[in-house]
């Protein structure tokens, strides 16, 4: 049996499994609203709408990936080393500052995740964003070009032409 702190935990309903052979329509239709705990014996399901679990394998995963992100962050301000192997060795390309930054965008976003479901696709593109940022830093094929300046061409005034002649047909 769910101890009463766990159903606050969940903020479920409980269900036996008894009562939802009995009335499956009307236990369905709970769960359309919010999480219905099924119990049978000593056991525990859950039964809620695909999209709510969706969200939920979603955060689980984006949880991982925020907590990764911002622990390499934290070890590389305070002067450790990670290997290039190591899933975020990219970080290695960016400064004290630069890495308070992106730690600081992914805290702001993940502190509304709760009130905001988009927060998370934020967190996910920020992360995309600064990983494109550390592989265009590191490519040594754009720093040639940026600092290539012997073919440079500096863009001259275009030409202004008189139009006021009128063109007969």
């Amino acid at each position: 049996m769910l101890s009463e702190s766990s159903r606050l935990v969940y903020g479920d309903r409980l269900i036996s499994a008894t009562e939802l052979n009995r009335q499956p329509g009307r236990v369905l239709d709970l769960a359309i609203d919010r999480p219905i705990t099924i119990t049978r014996n000593d056991q525990h399901f859950a039964l809620l709408r695909r999209e709510e679990m969706s969200l939920l394998v979603k955060a689980a995963a984006l949880s991982l990936r925020v907590f990764e992100v911002t622990a390499a962050a934290y070890r590389l301000r305070l002067g450790e080393q990670i290997g290039s192997e190591h899933p975020y060795g990219w970080l290695k390309v960016f400064d004290k500052d630069e890495l308070s930054e992106l730690s600081a965008e992914i805290e702001k976003d993940y502190r509304l995740v709760e009130s905001e479901p988009a927060a998370w696709d934020r967190i996910e593109a920020t992360i995309y964003e600064w990983h494109e940022s550390a592989i265009a830093i590191s490519s040594p094929e754009l720093a040639t070009a940026f600092s290539d300046e012997i073919n440079e061409v500096l863009l001259t005034q275009p030409l202004v032409e008189n139009t006021t002649e009128s063109v007969q047909v």
